[in-house]
């Protein structure tokens, strides 16, 4: 089994493994420079110190990686780009996190010089260390080999999204056996029916069934070989759902397998008073360091969208929050103040000519939204949760797309899952997308969550996506 379970959150063991090796080895890199130092008598003064500085360098890199992405889109990328991702990651988000740290401990501090050339060699250790780990990982005798039963439109897109982000996980889907000879899948991805089923999974070395059949009974019954699964089940076969293999490996719920039986009978979807509270207060202690942190550069936006166009600075909308209550949403306005002169409300679309070159970058770096602490301070909002929409297009997707309301069921945020996953959702297939991850959200999500949403928030920032 290539994953394991904390509490309702699924993670990948090979993804585990190597973040806990370049910890180790962020930790022996710096830990052998603070030997040097020493021996060479400008080191620090006591082992206590070097311990504490090794883990402060070691966690703050590896929070750099997270922060921007450098786990799975490695496999997608080349090995020029892991370098560059791999310095962003370690030279600019981990230094400004370290130089930060060691105003706090400034006994913790190597030097310039010195954590110049630790950051260098860190850099250089680890991306052959995932060089390495990317043959390791897609190598045949650790992959997860994977058949699907059902050949319909789920299973088609199951298959596609194995191609564009499974293979990144260590998952081989070797095809699937359908229910009936039509279907979306091509041929040359169906398999034929085996007469024994655990025989056929021992055979080709199956670790795992997943049944994404398009419905789960007939006027002449079932389909499935349910004494066949119960075998492979009780004999170590994985046997599952497609909508839980979904969840499970893409993080997302698949909106047309979704039926109301998923969110009555799931273990997620939990009201929690004491999880409410942590993360109220949580909010608070957040949205007032931030605004504290931000006020120089909330002073120069303000500033800037005045001289550039003049009043209103801000501006306000109407959106949808927490249970369907209505209230209003503050941001610095990046748009010509004629944007909607006709009161009509309308989707952003890419390169808006309504946009303002300020507006321009005041998006690209999230600054218009830094009004939107307030309504964090005030509760309307939280730092992490599904973006609120407007209430014209909230009607309108309500009609179109089901279980849209459930995203109602948790409190809006300034950023969330569906943020970092999908790109800028300007249509009602967008926002149906977008659904997928708030569902996800809405059933999985808790203050671990959420510390790792604010965490890869910050390669959305520096590299602007996401945004019209």
């Amino acid at each position: 089994m290539s994953y394991i379970r904390f509490r309702t959150h699924y993670l990948h063991t090979p993804y585990l493994v190597l973040a806990a090796l370049e910890f180790f080895v962020l930790f022996a890199i710096f830990s052998f420079l603070a030997l040097l130092l020493t021996l060479a008598g400008v080191g620090y003064p006591s082992v206590d110190t070097n311990f504490l500085s090794a883990i402060l360098f070691a966690l703050i890199l590896s929070c750099g990686t997270l922060a921007m992405g450098g786990y799975l889109v490695m496999v997608y990328e080349s090995t020029s780009a892991l370098f560059f991702r791999t310095l962003v990651a370690y030279c600019f988000v981990g230094g400004i996190g370290l130089k930060l740290l060691y105003l706090v401990f400034p006994s913790a501090n190597p030097g310039s010089t010195n954590l110049f050339w630790a950051v260098i060699a860190a850099s250089i250790i680890v991306i052959v260390m995932r060089l390495l780990f990317l043959r390791v990982v897609d190598s045949e005798q650790l992959v997860r080999r994977v058949v699907i039963f059902g050949a319909g439109d789920f299973a088609a897109n199951l298959l596609d999204e194995y191609e564009q982000n499974m293979r990144a996980l260590g998952v081989r889907i070797i095809g699937c056996i359908a229910e009936k000879p039509e279907g979306a899948v091509a041929a040359d991805n169906l398999l034929p029916t085996p007469r024994n089923l655990y025989r056929f999974c021992r055979q080709n070395r199956i670790s795992e069934i997943v049944i994404a059949q398009q419905e789960r009974r007939r006027k002449e019954g079932g389909w499935l070989p349910v004494p066949d699964l119960m075998e492979c089940k009780l004999r170590g076969i994985a046997v599952t759902s497609g909508v839980d293999f979904y969840e499970r490996e893409l993080k997302k719920a698949k909106l047309d397998m979704v039926h109301p039986s998923w969110i009555v009978f799931s273990d997620g979807f939990k009201a929690s008073k004491t999880r409410a509270l942590a993360k109220r207060a949580l909010d608070l202690i957040i949205s007032l360091t931030l605004l504290l942190i931000t006020f120089p550069f909330i002073i120069l936006t303000a500033l800037a969208v005045y001289l550039e166009t003049g009043r209103p600075i801000l501006y306000s909308q109407t959106r949808v929050g927490v249970l369907g209550k209505e209230f209003r949403i503050y941001k610095f306005r990046s748009m010509r103040q004629d944007a909607e002169k006709d009161g009509k409300a309308r989707w952003a679309s890419a390169n808006d000519n309504r946009v303002t070159r300020v507006g321009a970058f005041i998006r690209n770096t999230r600054l218009d939204e830094l009004p939107q602490l307030y309504n964090v301070i005030k509760g309307e909002m939280s730092i992490v949760g599904p973006r609120p929409e407007r209430p014209e297009f909230v009607a309108e997707l309500k009609e179109k797309i089901p279980f849209y309301d459930t995203r109602h069921y948790v409190k809006p945020g300034l950023m969330g899952w569906a943020q970092l996953k999908y790109p800028y959702g300007a249509s009602v297939e967008d926002a149906r997308g977008k659904l997928e991850y708030d569902l996800y959200y809405s059933k999985n999500h808790s203050l671990l969550m959420d510390f790792l949403i604010m965490i890869q928030t910050v390669e959305v920032i520096l590299l602007g996506k996401g945004v019209r």
